[in-house]
This record gives structure tokens, sequence and C-alpha cells, in this order.
């Protein structure tokens, strides 16, 4: 290779990789730098991983008692009333008193209010569009609740006062104005929505329209936080801005009160929420979230800088401040209210309880890396690339550890060997290869080698763009065998696709040279980032939010082992069992909660012998038919989930909720009524382990002398 060659290379596989990482400055030789602000001038980022910290860590307290049970339901109930009915509209209260409303800008209210209707109108619509008749209606109106209504008190308000406590202490103010667009204006909607479908499915009940508009309106005018508002806005006028002093302490106590009680709140009211969701709803659940934490903040920041464009700003740097705020405001996550909602029309309970756990523990990434990227002072393309090289190579190291692990299993548990897995088994090593190849990018890189250049990269690429045509051959893959679990078509084509075609383009653009890589490559892109490509299609400058989305884009691109080792590297009998089991070996010694009678507790004994003598014959008979048990061997048994028993308990009202309904089926299996089939496990309200009701039966102990038991089973 000439000299000439050399350099064309070098330059080409530079450029290459900027292109494909979209950092179009070395491409298209434009300046991406923006006026230089301060990071001290726009936000403390400082401190805002301890508010994260702080904000998340009772979070994560409240669900680590809620799962324990060192708080039940009932009790967190009680909680839940106390923040929802005294401490918040004690604090909302106090701050409508307070506002200064000559320091509000209006069209940032406006601009907000037209996102939120926006996205409302949007998500409702495509419901009623697309969702089945039986449940659209619940559909459109809960769903447009949960992209629209944010979780502004608890969770957004630390997030604001870290950041623009010391800058723009004013932007606290919003958080109180905001707030009621929703519960006045759009929950009412979709409340409407929700009394229809109520109606539809019980049309017995004869529900004319004014009795919706009358329910709806009886709805919100209940609502303390609503009620509150106004109170708050009539007393700002009439006690002059002012709280009386005899008043003040007291509604000083009530909303001091409030944040960490709602955090801890909200980590309690998410326990066993996940294990809702079912595979029929991921669907909904992934495009409700994708409206909740992107489509709206971009629609926020959209009409911020359109609305308040005019001037009406005092400086451009405030207006600056003010977007980036809006877009930050709008990835707060879904309130706890929202599955309130869901539980009291009992309607779309998996989909809206699951979303708001989902979706508040993603918010936490997405605020901030937009934070951080929202603070950069100069866009200096240089430190961005480096940094974004950076991210890459960490997560790609963390993402091959997964990776490894999971093709361990795949192997050993010799599911390789049939379909689809033998094909998931190349989508893993395609992601292997990825990350290998974007560690030693990172080293080759800064080398003159241009050869190991040039390999690197065609390993890197390929390999990526190989795990997005192995992501779709996989369902492919499934739609061919679902009839008669037979693939007619040979394996080695889908080998062909899935290696062949991504690096056979490859080599052809590297061979092709530079000049066909600037037509070629950003139609390549409707494979690596569609919205990157339209981003730079249409906006000269790409800015910082562009940016984001490239570091969200490495994220997705190199972790994908993430979602591998989430899906298959925990299996079933390989993996989640023995583990289950050892825990509970180290913990309790070989687990065997079958005690016998003579040493279980007094009210065990009560509960036992009222059920064996009131219940059990009826719940024999509901919940226990013959099932054939897993395992290699042929045999069936007249078994039951743990789930089962649950739902029977709580149905005949034994027990006030499910967890109430766990401990009594733990009772029962100390006192020894029933079992776990190999004797591994305690009673647990789970869809996986199975029981059995033994034929022990229980008298009071002042019969027992005189009654011959009988034999166990």
């Amino acid at each position: 290779m000439n000299n000439g060659t050399k350099g064309h290379k070098l330059e080409f596989v530079t450029v290459l990789y900027s292109d494909i990482e979209n950092i179009p400055i070395a491409i298209h030789g434009k300046n991406i730098s923006h006026n230089p602000l301060s990071s001290t001038q726009a936000m403390s980022i400082d401190k805002l991983f301890p508010a994260l910290l702080e904000c998340f860590g009772i979070i994560l307290c409240g669900y680590i008692a809620g799962r324990t049970d060192i708080i039940t339901s009932c009790q967190a109930k009680g909680l839940g009333n106390f923040v929802s009915k005294f401490a918040l509209p004690a604090l909302l209260f106090k701050n409508m008193v307070l506002l200064d409303f000559n320091n509000v800008i209006w069209s940032f209210l406006w601009s907000i209010l037209i996102a939120k209707v926006s996205v409302f109108v949007l998500v409702c619509v495509l419901t009623l569009a697309v969702a089945s008749p039986e449940s659209r209606y619940s559909k459109a109106g809960l769903y447009s609740i949960f992209a629209t209504q944010s979780n502004d008190f608890a969770l957004g308000y630390p997030i604001v006062d870290a950041l623009y406590r010391n800058t723009y202490p004013e932007y606290l103010q919003y958080i109180y104005l905001v707030a009621p667009v929703s519960l006045m204006f759009l929950n009412p909607i979709g409340f409407a929505f929700c009394e229809v479908q109520k109606w539809k499915d019980h049309p017995e009940r004869q529900q004319g329209k004014l009795q919706i508009v009358r329910v709806v309106l009886l709805q919100v005018l209940k609502n303390p936080i609503v009620f509150m508002v106004v109170v708050g806005i009539v007393s700002h006028f009439a006690l002059g801005q002012r709280i009386p002093a005899v008043m003040e302490e007291f509604v000083d106590g009530l909303a001091n009160s409030f944040g960490g009680a709602a955090l801890f709140y909200l980590g309690l009211s998410m326990v066993g929420q996940v294990a809702k969701l079912t595979r029929s709803t991921g669907v909904a659940l992934i495009l409700l979230i994708t409206a909740k934490l992107l489509v709206m903040p971009l629609i926020c920041k959209d009409m911020v800088d359109l609305l308040d464009s005019t001037g009406s700003n005092s400086s451009s740097l405030n207006h600056s401040s003010l977007s980036n705020y809006a877009f930050l405001y709008g990835v707060f996550p879904p309130a706890p209210s929202v599955a309130i909602y869901a539980s009291q029309y009992n309607m779309e309970l998996d989909v809206v309880t699951s979303g708001m756990v989902i979706s508040t523990f993603l918010s936490a990434p997405i605020m901030y890396v937009s934070a951080w990227l929202l603070t950069i002072p100069l866009m200096n393309p240089k430190p961005l690339v480096t940094e974004l090289q950076n991210v890459s190579f960490n997560i790609s190291i963390v993402s091959l550890v997964a990776l490894v692990w999971t093709i361990a299993v795949i192997l050993l548990s010799k599911k390789f060997k049939r379909l689809p897995h033998m094909f998931s088994m190349n989508l893993f090593l395609a992601q292997f290869l990825v990350c290998v190849g974007m560690i030693l990018w990172n080293f080759v890189v800064k080398q003159e080698d241009i050869l190991g250049q040039v390999l690197t990269f065609t390993l890197l690429y390929g390999s990526l763009y190989s795990t997005y045509v192995w992501t779709g051959l996989i369902p492919l893959c499934l739609v061919l065998t679902k009839k008669d679990n037979f693939l007619r078509i040979p394996p080695w084509v889908f080998m062909v696709f899935g290696w062949g075609i991504p690096f056979l383009i490859l080599g052809g653009l590297l061979l092709a040279g530079e000049r066909i890589v600037h037509f070629s490559f950003p139609l390549s892109h409707v494979f690596q980032n569609l919205s990157s490509c339209l981003w730079w299609l249409f906006n000269q400058d790409p800015g910082r939010l562009y940016l984001e989305l490239q570091f969200f884009c490495a994220v997705a691109n190199y972790g994908q082992g993430f979602i591998s080792f989430g899906i298959f590297g925990l299996d079933r009998h390989l993996i989640i069992l023995p583990f289950k089991k050892r825990l509970v070996s180290l913990w309790q010694g070989r687990e065997s909660e079958e005690e016998p009678p003579s040493v279980v507790p007094e009210e065990i004994r009560l509960t036992c012998t009222q059920f064996v003598r009131y219940h059990k014959d009826q719940c024999v008979q509901d919940i226990v038919p013959i099932r054939r048990c897993e395992g290699d061997r042929a045999q069936t048994q007249a078994t039951f989930l743990g789930s089962d028993l649950v739902d029977w308990l709580v149905r005949v009202g034994l027990t006030r909720d499910r967890r109430e309904a766990q401990l009594y089926g733990a009772q029962l299996q100390q006192g020894g009524i029933l079992q776990h089939l190999t004797h591994q496990f305690g009673f647990k309200d789970d869809t996986l382990l199975h029981y059995r009701f033994t034929e022990r039966s229980w008298t009071p102990p002042m019969e027992r002398n005189s009654i011959m038991p009988p034999v166990a089973m």
C-alpha cells in the first residue's frame, strides 16, 4: 500500500467512524459550538446526582419495606392517604398563597399546556384507532392520563430544586402552576372515557350523558389537590400573599412532611406491580413509555422555543434555560395516582402499574444525562467524541461479561440445538463481536496501523449491522415454524442473510472509498438511528439533544448484551431455581417448613382448623385440577400454583389482599395442610411453584386425644 493509498484509507476510516457515530463536524465541516453557557449560570449539575440518589434511595427503602412485609399493603394505604389528603394539599396551599405571579412567564405555561394537550390527543386518538372495541374507551382514557400526568411533587420538585435553586429559584413555582393542568382539564376527559367504558360493559345501568358529566365533575371536585389549589389561589389575593401567623407553623409542619413520606410511599406502591405485566401488554407499555419519556419532553421543549421566541423573556440565556427546563419537566415519570385511577375503575391495571414502575426508574438516567449535556459550556467536538468513545468502551466491557454468561447458559442448557435458539445463538455471537470490536477500536484508533483500523472497523460495524439483521430473522423463523414447528427454509439461508449481507455491504463501502460514503452511509443510518438522521436532515445545528441521542444510541448499540442477559441469561431450571434452593439452604439449612402440629403456634393451629373444616373442600374443587407437572417424568398429580391459592383466598374474602393471602398460605404450610411438590420452597404467590394439599386433618386441642389422626400422604 503506497503512501497516497494509506493516507486515503486513514482519512476514510476516520471520517466513516465519525459519521457512523453521528458526530457530523468532521464530515460536514460545520461548527456546532453555541454561545458559551457557564454551568453555574444555567443549572447546578453537581447537586443533581445527590438529589437523584436521595430520591431513588428513599424509593428503594420503601420498596424493600413493602417487599419484606415490614409494612403491609394495608398500612401502606394509610400512609398514602396521609400523603395525598393531608401533606400534599397543605404543600399546595402554602405555595399557592406565597406564589409571586409577577415573575411568571406565561408563555412557558402555555407551552407546557399545549404540549400536554398534544400528547393527550395523540395517545387518545391512536388508542381509539388501534385498540380492540371491547376496551378501547378505558384504554384511551387511562393511557392518555398516563402519558401526561407527571410525578411533579414527590419526584419532580426535588430534582428542580437541586438544579435551579441557586440560579433560577422562580422555576420552582412552575411546578405548582403546571400540575393543575392535568388534574383540572385533561384528567376529566380521561375519566369520561372510563365512565363510557363502564356504561358499555354494563348496559343494564341507565347512565345518560348528564350522569357521566356529573360523576366526572364530582371526582374532580373531590380531589383534595384540585380543591386546595383553588382555595390557595383565593387565599393568595384575600390574605395578601401571606399565611397568617396562627396557621403558618401548622401548614409548614404538614407541608414539610410531604417529601420523604411521598417518596417512601412511591416505593411501597411499586411492590408486586411489574409481576402483573404480560406479553400481550408489552407493546402497549413500550409505546406508552416512549410517549411519556421521549415524545413529551421533545414537544415541551419545541413549544417553549416556539412560543417564547417573541422577546417576552429578558434574555436569550433565560430563554435557553427555560427551554432546557421544559425538556427536563417532560421527562418526569407518571404519578402513582394514575395507578389509583386504574384501580378505582378496575381497568388496564397491568399496563398502568407496570408502566409506572418502569418509567420511574428509566427517568433517572435520562434526566441525569440530559442535565449533564445541557450544562456543557462549549460543544467542542473533540472532547465530545472522546467522551462518547469512553462511554461505548465502558459499556462494551460490562456487556461482554453479560454475553459470556448468556452464551454459557445457552450452551449448558443445550438449547442452541433447536429452533429458534439456534438463531438466537447467532445473535448473541454478533453482539459478542460488537463488544470485542469496540474494545479493540479503543486501542487501534490511537495507533497508525491502517490495516488494523480497517479490520477492526469491519469487525465492529459488520457485527453491529448483523445484530440488526438477526433481530429481524428470529421473529421470521418463529412465524415460519408456528404451524407445524418445522422450518422449510434451510438454516444456511438464514446464516447467509444474517452474516453475509451486513459484511458484504460494509466491505463494498470500504472498497468504494470516501465519495460513496458521503452518499451511502446517511441511508444506512433507517438501520442505526432514524431519529438522528431526521434530526440532521431538518436541523442545520444538531444541538445538545442531538448529542444526547448519540449517547443513548451508543448505550443501545453496545449494551445489547444486557437485554440478552435479562431474557436468556437467567434460565429458570439452570439458574433461578437452583439459586433459590441454595440461598434458602444457606439461610435456613435445608428448608422444610412443614412443622409437626405439636410445635406450631396456637394461632396457626386455629387458622388451619378453620380452613380444613369450612373451606378446604370448596378450595380443592375450585383450584385443584389434575395438571401435568413440569419435569422430565410423565406424571400427573392434583397440584395447584401458589398464585391460584392466593387468587382464591382474596376472591372468597378470607384475606383482604394478596400480601395477606401469601401469609395465610404460609401458615397453612407451617401447619402441614399443604406442601411444596418437592419440599424445596416455602409458600409463595408465584406462577411457577406447584403445591398440593396433604390428607392431614385438624382438630381442636381438646379433641385431639380422642380421634385417631389419619396417615399423611
